[in-house]
């Protein structure tokens, strides 16, 4: 069975949206409460819930991230930069998983995979740190062997793989040489004795191929969840997810 990790992050872009300066993240009439969410789509069947604590914080706060490793029943998986600041924010934190992700300033969202190969001294030291005070780190990473190889020579645990280019070719003639693309890093990374995670721009219509890939453990999933949550509530849209997602 393939784990379904819930990204809460655009609830809260939603409540950023109108009170970014109200000084709180919770309370009054700030609207909408991202824990809230978390707990409602546990209630529903997620098996995690998944957070980006951006350097610039346009969306998920620190206190947000400190009130859900309170009140969660499963398990946080807190996406993070390789930076020295985050790096001591998690060890803070204790998560159960980190995965670490490239973070541009004028991105929207995360687009691309975390260059291993090229960051190995940013990389290496954190992965280190992080594993050593027993937390799983996943690298999010593009479906290419180098990365993979990389992630395992660096003592990740778990990759992430990135489906943002499978997902944006959907609807056009170079969806099956993507598809392939995961597939193959599907098996690379397992062959390497990595755990397979995915993600990125998987939604209701995609899942039904995304679900075939081999060796899944996880996939991590917010926007299309949080976007059919707006019709139709949390509890079903989560559920829906899930039912996809065994096929």
């Amino acid at each position: 069975m393939i784990h379904l990790g819930v990204n809460i992050d655009h609830c809260a872009t939603v409540r950023q949206a109108r009170y970014r300066d109200a000084g709180a993240t919770v309370g009054g009439a700030v609207e909408p409460d991202p824990v809230a969410f978390a707990v409602a789509a546990e209630r529903a069947g997620a098996d995690g819930i998944t957070v980006h604590l951006r350097e610039d914080r346009r969306h998920i706060q620190e206190r947000d991230v400190w009130r859900l490793r309170e009140s969660i029943a499963t398990r946080l998986n807190l996406e993070m930069a390789c930076t020295p600041e985050m790096t001591a924010f998690a060890l803070k934190l204790k998560p159960e998983f980190v995965c670490v992700v490239p973070e541009g300033r004028q991105e929207v969202t995360t687009e691309g995979g975390l260059d291993v190969v090229g960051n190995l001294a940013r990389v290496g030291p954190c992965v280190e740190a992080l594993a050593a005070a027993g937390i799983k780190v996943s690298l999010f990473i593009d479906p290419d062997e180098p990365q993979i190889a990389m992630s395992a020579s660096v003592g990740a645990t778990f990759v992430e793989l990135h489906t943002g280019a499978y997902a944006h070719a959907y609807f056009t003639p170079h969806r099956a040489k993507e598809f392939q693309r995961l597939r193959l890093g599907c098996a690379q990374a397992r062959d390497v004795g990595l755990t397979v995670n995915a993600g990125h721009g998987i939604n209701y219509v995609n899942i039904a191929e995304i679900r075939t890939l081999p060796h899944l453990y996880e996939l991590n999933i917010g926007h299309s969840i949080v976007s059919r949550a707006l019709f139709t509530g949390v509890d079903e849209a989560v559920r829906e997810m899930k039912a996809r997602m065994k096929g």
